[in-house]
């Protein structure tokens, strides 16, 4: 049996898909007071990891546990829902983390996070740790604009990095979670090419059959309306990747076609399945 946290987002949902049709034991656990569109046969357990004893019903009896945390996971403790987890019996861990836990781990936004890595390291389990890149999925940020004024609008339209789909992520924990040759590895996943947010604009201008505009924000425009829903340091930390992102940031990983066998969904492939979401 495996859990799966945070298993109604990007990432998540897919995984659960993934390992059910793999004919896996899933349970998919979440804050919510209900499912959301889960799969037939897969079980659903509401917890919050803030609230480690939450979490025991569902892991009690699981080999594996992905571990997908809100924030930078600043509000956790993850000794204690270790602890829950392999009193329950689980054997596996894998922890969705993120690159800059690996290229900034001295920074105030992502500090939590190299913390986290540590405690899963030090757990006495099996343990695998994947470091996304920017996410692809970041673009439904743009949807109200594209949909009601064909526009974006973004900071640095012309640095590039390589953002990776969600649903590539979800694979390579598939996999990690059912080979326990990966056990001790942490993996980098990009996608397979670097990106600007003028390009992935013209993308999904491309992907609708209609033009979209590309308004370049300035640092401090952009730091205002991420504010409103994102934490002082997270907003100042992305912004800093965005911005000036280090050549590990902009370097395409090969963990991704290792794990997978194929080479990484392209960010033309993200907009093409996710259009409807722009229209």
């Amino acid at each position: 049996m495996i859990v799966i946290t945070g298993a109604t987002g990007n990432v998540g949902r897919v995984l659960v898909e993934v390992l059910a049709a793999a004919g896996e034991q899933v349970i998919a656990v979440s804050r919510g007071t209900s499912p959301v569109s889960l799969t037939d046969g897969v079980r659903y357990q509401q917890a919050d990891l803030a609230e480690p004893e939450t979490l025991r019903p569902a892991v009690d009896g699981a080999r594996a546990l992905f571990l997908l945390v809100s924030g930078a996971g600043a509000h956790l403790n993850p000794s204690d829902i270790l602890d829950v987890a392999k009193a329950g019996g689980v054997q596996h861990v894998v922890l969705l983390s993120s690159q800059a836990a690996g290229t900034r781990p001295q920074s105030v936004s992502h500090a939590p996070l190299r913390g986290i890595e540590g405690v899963v390291q030090q757990s006495g389990m099996a343990w695998t740790i994947l470091r996304p890149g920017g996410f692809a999925s970041n673009a439904y940020a743009w949807t109200e604009s594209v949909r009601t004024q064909r526009t974006v609008a973004a900071p640095f339209g012309d640095v590039g990095l390589p953002v990776v789909d969600p649903a590539d992520i979800a694979e390579v924990a598939a996999t990690v979670l059912r080979e326990g040759e990966h056990a001790g590895r942490t993996y980098e996943l990009t996608g397979p090419a670097l990106t600007t947010p003028r390009q992935r604009t013209r993308i999904i201008g491309e992907a609708l059959g209609q033009p979209v505009r590309f308004v370049e924000q300035t640092r401090e425009q952009a730091r205002a309306q991420m504010m409103r829903f994102m934490p002082e340091p997270v907003v100042d930390g992305t912004l800093a990747i965005l911005g000036a992102p280090t050549p590990a940031e902009q370097r395409i990983s090969a963990h991704t076609a290792q794990v997978l066998g194929r080479t990484p969904r392209t960010f033309d492939d993200w907009a093409l399945r996710h259009i409807h979401a722009f229209r």
